[in-house]
């Protein structure tokens, strides 16, 4: 049985992305079992990066820019020292990194821009492959585009492509087209090794989750706030 090594990002604030990871781990309970690490609240990793050859780091609150110098700098090298085992290692380590951990892995890496979104995007959005995107395993099964739970008040644009080069990774997806404004697509899904990808949208979302969010009270009037003003997409952020 596998165990798959969870990376809680949420520093304990309530949300549903933790209960649908469980419950999606939960759907093989004779193949994988889980195990949780709670790295914003208590700076907690496993003691080996081999503990578990699956992890799974979460979606979370804030600005991925920001940490405490303690938690964020273990995090970044536990990931690190991954990328690296990985290049000698015959058994694998895989990462998923989604949402707020994939902007940070982003930038520990420095592979792009971490910038402020002029609103907050919250909603069931079309996703598009790149070319690269169409050759990934990750996407294989979905359609072009695709569509994915986004919900993001950060994200990730300017991409270094020196940077790129050098690791060998690559760009899997792009954020909708929108023809309406100039602004620069985002990038939704990086390819980082054959190991590690991570994902802007939230691939583990489901409709309960969705449905429980758009219930708070202040995530329905931000909503209707946002509806009444050109040139937004009704949002909040999903946690």
């Amino acid at each position: 049985m596998q165990v798959v090594g969870i990376l809680d990002m949420y520093a304990g604030e309530p949300n549903q992305g933790m209960r649908c990871i469980q419950e999606i781990i939960g759907r093989y309970p004779e193949e994988l079992a889980f195990q949780v690490y709670d790295v914003r609240g208590n700076a907690t990793l496993p003691q080996q990066i081999d503990q578990h050859r699956i992890y799974i780091a979460t979606g979370g609150p804030g600005n991925p820019e920001e940490g405490d110098g303690v938690w964020d700098k273990a995090f970044g090298d536990f990931i690190q020292a991954i990328y690296e085992a990985n290049k000698q290692r015959e058994e694998k380590i895989f990462v998923l990194f989604i949402c707020h951990s994939f902007q940070m892995a982003v930038k520990h890496f420095g592979l792009a821009q971490i910038t402020k979104r002029k609103a907050t995007s919250f909603g069931v959005m079309t996703v598009h492959k790149t070319a690269e995107g169409m050759e990934d395993p990750l996407f294989h099964a979905l359609e072009n585009p695709f569509w994915a739970v986004d919900s993001r008040d950060y994200q990730v644009v300017k991409p270094k492509k020196k940077r790129f080069t050098e690791m060998g990774a690559a760009i899997i997806a792009l954020e909708k087209i929108r023809t309406h404004v100039e602004y620069e697509r985002a990038i939704m899904g990086v390819r980082f090794s054959p190991e590690l990808v991570g994902t802007q949208f939230h691939p583990e979302a489901d409709p309960e989750s969705f449905l429980h969010h758009l219930k708070k009270p202040e995530v329905r009037e931000k909503i209707i706030a946002l509806k009444a003003k050109p040139n937004t997409v009704a949002c909040s952020s999903i946690s």
